[in-house]
């Protein structure tokens, strides 16, 4: 193989790679909440739209993720299976799914609430499995694929190669949320009244709510005071 064509297979890798960095959704909503202008709830005003940080409090029965057993109260799963055709293997999405009960974000004791369903979510996948030949899915992977009418074994009883990957929000984690905000009485939003006030997220006309537990979107910017408008992070002021 001559250098130009080495050269032509490199860039294309490279072209791949960089087009899945800043082209993927995972990207897209980690770079929409990075960049969005941070609003405290307590400050937030009547159809603002900003990003918002806080504490996941439970306000219904808590889900059980399924691969992990996790108290949470949203949860997402990614099944892939290895498949061949001809020389070449790939990883096929056999199972994804999302799963969410209603819950509050909490900020200092001010409290928002997504009430929209056109979200755009990433949530990290910290928990990851895997079965195969000489590695047989546990009780839980086989009762979870059982339930999506899957089987971690194929022909003649040999393990399928399959992986796993679970993200989830529990109770106490910090997200960041970006959305325009309408202050409600919590009864209106069919929330406990002890709440009193709640800042309702939605999406606006074509702008989702976006949502992400990812540490990098929860950074706070907050516009200095100059003409410049500047921003600058305060990690001190506003600390976890």
């Amino acid at each position: 193989m001559n250098q130009p064509i080495i050269f032509i297979f490199i860039a294309i890798f490279i072209l791949v790679l960089l087009s899945f960095y800043f082209f993927s959704e995972k990207a897209r909503i980690k770079r929409k909440l990075k960049k969005a202008e941070y609003r405290i709830i307590s400050k937030f005003k009547d159809n603002e739209i900003a990003k918002i940080t806080g504490n996941v409090t439970l306000i219904e029965e808590a889900l059980i993720a399924p691969l992990s057993r996790r108290k949470c109260v949203l949860y997402y799963i990614h099944v892939e299976q290895k498949v061949s055709s001809g020389k070449h293997t790939r990883w096929k999405t056999i199972i994804e799914e999302e799963v969410s009960s209603r819950f509050l974000i909490n900020d200092d004791n001010h409290y928002a609430f997504i009430n929209d369903i056109n979200i755009k979510s990433y949530i990290v996948q910290d928990k990851s499995y895997s079965s195969g030949i000489f590695n047989d899915a546990t009780e839980n992977l086989e009762k979870y694929l059982s339930e999506k009418g899957y089987e971690s074994e194929g022909f003649l009883g040999f393990n399928k190669t399959i992986r796993y990957k679970e993200g989830v929000l529990e109770i106490g984690e910090e997200i960041a949320v970006f959305g325009k905000g309408t202050w409600k009485d919590a009864e209106d939003l069919d929330l406990p009244k002890k709440y009193r006030k709640v800042l309702e997220i939605t999406s606006n006309n074509d702008e989702s709510v976006y949502i992400s537990d990812d540490p990098s979107t929860t950074i706070k910017k907050v516009k200095n005071d100059n003409s410049l408008g500047v921003y600058r992070t305060d990690r001190d002021r506003y600390s976890r």
